[in-house]
């Protein structure tokens, strides 16, 4: 049986979007990070680092959100969420799976967590950092709309809808609050989008299965 240990709202959302995509048979473990059990010994023994999310699939042990959807596209061929591998597609799905994990969510962390960067009582920096990766995800942003519009949808690698649709969707979420930039569902493509994501009975399904409440994005 797989497992996804998860919380609400979180990286976790990516891979509980894909099993609902692959409608495979999946147990749900909630990580409580409100009182952070994800520090807590035995889930640091699934994740020295202490991040969600983790996945279990038989004897393997999986974090890092990326390797856990290469992973379920690749146990899952038939399912189509990801380009044949060895395909030029498939190279681009690779490029665009590590820039959403490395460039635009390691950004996004840095604006949520800023105060991570300064020293402690440093709410001035911590202000100040924060701006600027609102800033930096805003140039982020404006790439993923310029990519939409190329590529001519309606899912982010154009006609066939992929695992990247569900990091897409979960990051632009994230910059719901932004206030000094526009947020995703204000751009011309990103908002069109993100309402055709939330009209997937998967995605409705992972909102539901983690208590979120509107406005989703």
């Amino acid at each position: 049986m797989i497992q996804l240990h998860y919380y609400p709202a979180t990286a976790a959302m990516i891979p509980h979007i894909v099993l609902e995509e692959l409608g495979a048979q999946y147990e749900r473990v909630l990580v409580d990070r409100s009182r952070d059990l994800h520090k807590a010994p035995d889930y640091l023994r699934l994740n020295p680092n202490g991040l969600i999310p983790v996945l279990t699939d038989g004897e393997l042990v999986l974090y890092e959100t990326a390797a856990i959807v290469l992973h379920l596209c690749d146990t899952h061929p038939d399912a189509a969420l990801a380009p044949p591998v060895g395909s030029g597609e498939r190279a681009h799905f690779y490029k665009w799976l590590m820039w959403l994990t490395n460039t635009l969510q390691a950004t996004l962390m840095v604006y949520f967590y800023p105060e991570r960067w300064v020293d402690e009582g440093n709410t001035a920096g911590a202000a100040e950092v924060q701006a600027h990766a609102e800033r930096k995800v805003d140039g982020m942003l404006a790439q993923l709309d310029a990519e939409l519009a190329r590529r001519g949808g309606p899912w982010f690698a154009g006609a066939a809808y992929s695992a990247l649709d569900a990091y897409v969707f979960t990051l632009a979420r994230w910059t719901r609050n932004f206030r000094a930039t526009q947020p995703a569902r204000a751009r011309p493509q990103l908002g069109p989008y993100l309402q055709r994501m939330l009209a997937r009975p998967a995605v409705q399904r992972v909102l539901a299965n983690e208590g979120l409440k509107a406005p989703y994005v």
